[in-house]
């Protein structure tokens, strides 16, 4: 393998799932400002809104995840007019 291929901030993170909970290890370039118990060590910490274990395409299931209200506003814009067809 080439020598200083990997950036120096390259290292072991975990990253943590918001809408389900779920967290994994990996490593990463990502800045962080957070830490975490994972495994018996601690790790920085990364949160995402969603992942391979929330998300419906990898799930196979229909889940609304809505964090800001956009799925409302959608269906307040749009519902009526889909609704009249």
């Amino acid at each position: 393998m080439k020598k200083d291929l990997h950036p120096t901030n390259y290292r072991p993170v975990v990253f943590k799932d918001m809408s389900n909970g779920d967290m994994f290890l990996s490593k990463s370039t990502c800045k962080t400002s957070e830490t975490i118990e994972f495994e018996g060590q601690t790790y920085p910490l990364y949160k995402m809104e969603i992942s391979s274990s929330s998300h419906p395409f990898y799930t196979g299931k229909a889940k609304l995840v809505d964090t800001a209200g956009r799925v409302d506003k959608f269906f307040n814009r749009y519902g009526a007019a889909r609704k009249n067809k």
